[in-house]
């Protein structure tokens, strides 16, 4: 289930080459051509998913494990203090390849956090919360 035009489809199934760190029949983990810090690598599954609306569940797990499996042996070789884990769907969202994906960003405390993610917390209504709250309940 690959797509000839997909890029990432090329990368994660070995037809582009890539700094590879882990691969299976599933997915692939390769280093980010643009990092935003050191160690910054992408888990990519081999079929094609555009995004998380698309992704088989099982599939969904498994990126899920082997970026904790990454996350673990890389903190010890990096001795990096922290970790954020990216993942993008939508343009809105900033997602700019439509390929699902997901990215593992190694933080260090000496490090200038001005790129770190973050917002600014809002106000909360509570009427409005509590309705909100309502509407997305899942039963």
């Amino acid at each position: 289930m690959k797509q000839d035009n997909c890029i990432f489809c090329k990368l994660a199934n070995g037809d582009i080459p890539t700094n590879t760190i882990f691969e299976d029949e599933d997915v692939r983990v390769f280093l980010d051509a643009g990092p935003a810090t050191k160690g910054h690598a992408l888990v990519v599954p081999k079929n094609h998913y555009a995004d998380i609306y698309e992704i088989e569940p099982d599939v969904l797990a498994k990126v899920a494990k082997v970026a904790q499996k990454v996350i673990r042996h890389a903190t010890k070789v990096l001795g990096c203090d922290g970790y954020n884990l990216v993942q993008n769907n939508g343009e809105a969202a900033g997602q700019t390849v439509f390929h699902f994906h997901m990215h593992l960003i190694p933080r260090y405390k000496d490090m200038d956090n001005r790129n770190l993610i973050s917002w600014t917390p809002g106000e909360v209504d509570e009427g409005e919360a509590k309705a909100l709250c309502e509407s997305l309940k899942i039963e």
